[in-house]
């Protein structure tokens, strides 16, 4: 499952985004860069869309029985595979073709890869991942393949994650700070949210947002994210209850 990288053919709300990652460093992306040895190589298929409203991008919500990282939304995306190829070459593009299509029943055959940013480490899991970034040319029918792996599918348009009322820093219980997002009644936070944040804002698609808003992580906020409970949550993130 390979695909070649066409950058030309996009939307024009997406050429944006292309151009930013052709020319974003790593450093410009995460403090979390891959050791120069070690690391066992991934990808996340980050993809974009046009929905019913408006541009969007396709994410997954992990099972929530899972041991690790339970419920969390995230990319379509795991380790590479040895069918798919040099980790520096073609395989990331199609490992995250591969994943996707295994998580979602994503057809690959209607996605246009037209880039893929630079590596980055992931240290508590140890995984190098290279996001891929995608043109939902033609759409396909998307579900949970496996549901002890995957719990939901689903799209969140762009708008919503470039409203400062949906935005926040997230403490971690270790201290460190990250990107949150405030979406479709889930909280998207992590590498997910880290990589999301830095694509709008070296895109151009970034709104001015309250950045000193921060929100700890805890079970309470993330059970309200996941209940869909919007005021609530809105509230705890310090935003307008009810505001779209």
């Amino acid at each position: 499952m390979t695909a070649v990288i066409e950058r030309d053919g996009l939307p024009a709300w997406l050429e944006p985004v292309r151009d930013a990652a052709e020319r974003v460093l790593p450093e410009q992306l995460s403090r979390f860069l891959p050791p120069a040895e070690g690391g066992r190589a991934a990808a996340v298929l980050m993809l974009f869309g046009e929905g019913a409203d408006g541009p969007d991008l396709l994410l997954i919500e992990r099972a929530r029985s899972l041991r690790s990282h339970a419920g969390q939304p995230s990319f379509p995306g795991g380790a590479l595979d040895p069918e798919d190829g040099d980790p520096a070459g073609p395989g990331p593009v199609a490992a995250a073709l591969r994943e996707a299509w295994e998580e979602t029943g994503l057809d690959p055959a209607g996605v246009q890869v037209f880039a893929a940013l630079p590596a980055l480490y992931i240290p508590v899991s140890r995984f190098v991942v290279t996001p891929v970034l995608g043109w939902w040319r033609t759409e396909s029918p998307v579900r949970p393949v496996d549901a002890g792996e995957t719990g939901a599918v689903f799209r969140v348009p762009i708008s919503e994650l470039t409203d400062p009322a949906n935005r926040a820093r997230l403490r971690h219980p270790s201290g460190h700070l990250g990107p949150a997002f405030a979406v479709g009644g889930r909280l998207v936070w992590g590498f997910t949210a880290g990589v999301i944040d830095r694509v709008l804002h070296h895109s151009g698609l970034e709104l001015p947002w309250d950045t000193t808003r921060t929100v700890d992580l805890s079970e309470d906020a993330i059970e309200l994210a996941q209940g869909g409970e919007r005021d609530r949550f809105r509230a705890l993130l310090g935003g307008e209850a009810g505001k779209t």
